[in-house]
């Protein structure tokens, strides 16, 4: 039987009307979210978009700052600390890629962790070794949710993470422990990547390379999140894993675009409003 598909636009939908009750229950007072972007980037634009759209639908005002691409670190970083000085700024992100010359740890350690919505400050991510922070890094938070949308119990699972990024397959492997899965971090140091997966429940792919992960390396029935974003060859955009293939062995599947997305767009949406002071 194929796979179940996991659709994030509807998980994403049901978010924001959840969402959209807690901001309600915050007042009338405006809460906004700085988006800031250095230089010009159509992918980046069309992102933005997305997150706008969301924001709106949840009462979230999302203001764009875009910089020059001549824009310095140290300029940069001044931006970031006189919006993280406002009273008026429940959050901030930054969006990728940053020019050359710009280090996007000095960028992200710059933001006020209380609002660092994207979840990637270090005191952010240091809290994430002894619980879930209240201002997680969404796209890890967006892969786990996912995964408990299966309504599968995590205790004892066999879960692989293929990707040791700080931005997902680190994160997610801690988040995932929490939940007493055991967990093992794949990367290319990795040899016979397919011993491991082969035998895990839960596989989460997130390296950026098209079609890493084919059916054959998968366990009947596993649930498979692909966090990949890559450009196929005809043009389409694709994950990390082998849709077709995998589809006829494993029991769940995220699609690529539709999947993984437009949850960590909510993901962000929710750290926003946790940041305002909402409970959600």
């Amino acid at each position: 039987m194929p796979a179940q598909i996991l659709d994030g636009k509807l998980i994403a939908q049901q978010m924001r009307l959840k969402l959209r009750v807690a901001r309600d229950g915050l007042g009338p007072c405006p809460i906004r979210l700085v988006s800031v972007e250095v230089g010009q980037n159509p992918a980046a634009a069309v992102y933005v978009r997305n997150q706008q759209r969301a924001a709106t639908e949840v009462g979230i005002e999302m203001e764009v700052r875009n910089l020059p691409v001549t824009t310095t670190e140290a300029q940069l970083v001044a931006t970031i600390a006189e919006l993280s000085g406002r009273a008026d700024v429940a959050g901030i992100l930054v969006q990728r890629p940053l020019p050359p010359g710009i280090d996007p740890r000095t960028v992200q350690s710059a933001i006020d962790p209380a609002k660092d919505v994207e979840g990637m400050h270090p005191a952010n991510m240091g809290a994430i070794l002894y619980r879930e922070p209240s201002l997680p890094p969404c796209t890890a938070a967006a892969a786990q949710q996912l995964i408990l949308a299966t309504g599968r119990d995590l205790r004892g699972t066999e879960t692989v993470v293929v990707g040791h990024s700080e931005i997902v397959g680190k994160p997610i492997a801690i988040l995932l422990l929490h939940r007493l899965s055991t967990v093992t971090v794949c990367h290319i140091g990795t040899k016979h990547l397919i011993e491991h997966t082969r035998r895990a429940d839960i596989v989460v792919v997130a390296v950026g390379k098209a079609g890493l992960v084919h059916g054959d390396m998968l366990k009947p029935g596993a649930c498979v999140i692909d966090v990949g974003i890559n450009q196929g060859a005809d043009g389409r955009i694709v994950g990390d894993v082998d849709f077709a293939s995998c589809r006829e062995v494993a029991g769940f599947l995220t699609p690529v675009p539709g999947g993984v997305g437009p949850v960590t767009v909510a993901m962000l949406l929710r750290n926003t409003l946790r940041a305002a002071g909402a409970t959600v």
